[in-house]
Protein backbone atom coordinates (compact mmCIF):
# COMPACT_ATOMS: atom_id res chain seq x y z
CA UNK A 1 0.00 0.00 0.00
CA UNK A 2 1.55 3.19 -0.96
CA UNK A 3 2.30 5.65 1.82
CA UNK A 4 -0.35 8.48 0.69
CA UNK A 5 -2.89 6.16 0.31
CA UNK A 6 -2.10 5.12 4.11
CA UNK A 7 -2.12 8.62 5.56
CA UNK A 8 -4.97 9.77 3.94
CA UNK A 9 -6.80 6.48 5.19
CA UNK A 10 -5.73 7.64 8.63
CA UNK A 11 -7.14 11.16 7.98
CA UNK A 12 -9.95 11.48 9.75
CA UNK A 13 -11.54 14.81 8.34
CA UNK A 14 -15.04 13.10 7.69
CA UNK A 15 -15.32 12.01 11.14
CA UNK A 16 -13.55 13.20 14.04
CA UNK A 17 -12.79 10.05 15.86
CA UNK A 18 -11.00 10.91 19.09
CA UNK A 19 -9.94 7.14 18.80
CA UNK A 20 -6.15 6.21 18.40
CA UNK A 21 -5.13 2.97 17.69
CA UNK A 22 -2.28 1.38 20.09
CA UNK A 23 1.23 2.72 19.15
CA UNK A 24 0.10 5.50 17.09
CA UNK A 25 -0.05 8.87 16.90
CA UNK A 26 -2.29 11.86 16.26
CA UNK A 27 -0.75 14.67 14.19
CA UNK A 28 -2.24 18.29 12.97
CA UNK A 29 -0.55 18.86 9.21
CA UNK A 30 -0.92 21.76 7.12
CA UNK A 31 -0.44 25.85 6.64
CA UNK A 32 -3.84 27.05 6.90
CA UNK A 33 -6.13 24.39 6.89
CA UNK A 34 -5.18 21.16 9.55
CA UNK A 35 -5.30 18.14 8.73
CA UNK A 36 -5.23 14.97 11.05
CA UNK A 37 -3.31 12.12 10.45
CA UNK A 38 -2.57 9.20 12.53
CA UNK A 39 0.91 7.98 12.36
CA UNK A 40 2.96 5.08 13.89
CA UNK A 41 5.17 5.73 17.05
CA UNK A 42 8.13 4.58 15.36
CA UNK A 43 8.26 7.63 13.49
CA UNK A 44 9.41 9.65 16.47
CA UNK A 45 12.89 7.99 16.33
CA UNK A 46 13.25 9.05 13.15
CA UNK A 47 15.49 12.31 12.44
CA UNK A 48 13.56 13.64 9.81
CA UNK A 49 10.16 13.65 12.13
CA UNK A 50 12.51 15.16 14.78
CA UNK A 51 12.94 17.98 12.90
CA UNK A 52 9.70 18.73 12.02
CA UNK A 53 9.05 17.94 15.72
CA UNK A 54 11.24 20.82 16.49
CA UNK A 55 9.86 23.11 14.05
CA UNK A 56 6.52 22.27 16.06
CA UNK A 57 8.53 23.46 19.29
CA UNK A 58 9.89 26.35 17.96
CA UNK A 59 6.74 28.00 16.65
CA UNK A 60 3.99 26.24 19.28
CA UNK A 61 5.78 25.67 22.79
CA UNK A 62 4.02 23.38 24.21
CA UNK A 63 0.06 25.86 22.88
CA UNK A 64 -0.96 23.36 20.27
CA UNK A 65 -4.02 25.10 18.40
CA UNK A 66 -5.45 22.22 17.18
CA UNK A 67 -5.28 20.32 20.76
CA UNK A 68 -2.98 17.68 19.69
CA UNK A 69 0.28 18.13 18.11
CA UNK A 70 0.78 20.49 15.21
CA UNK A 71 3.37 20.25 12.65
CA UNK A 72 3.98 23.42 11.06
CA UNK A 73 4.74 21.92 7.41
CA UNK A 74 2.22 21.75 4.51
CA UNK A 75 0.35 18.72 3.85
CA UNK A 76 2.19 18.00 0.72
CA UNK A 77 6.19 17.62 2.78
CA UNK A 78 4.80 16.02 5.84
CA UNK A 79 3.65 13.52 3.31
CA UNK A 80 7.07 13.16 1.38
CA UNK A 81 9.17 13.02 4.25
CA UNK A 82 6.83 10.40 5.97
CA UNK A 83 7.20 8.37 2.76
CA UNK A 84 11.05 7.60 3.13
CA UNK A 85 9.78 5.95 6.19
CA UNK A 86 8.35 3.12 5.07
CA UNK A 87 11.24 2.47 2.40
CA UNK A 88 13.99 2.22 5.00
Amino acid sequence: MAIRQMLRRSLSNERRSTEVPKGHLAVYVGESEKKRFVIPLSYLNNPSFQKLLGQAEEEFGFHHPMGGLTIPCSEELFIHITSHFCRT
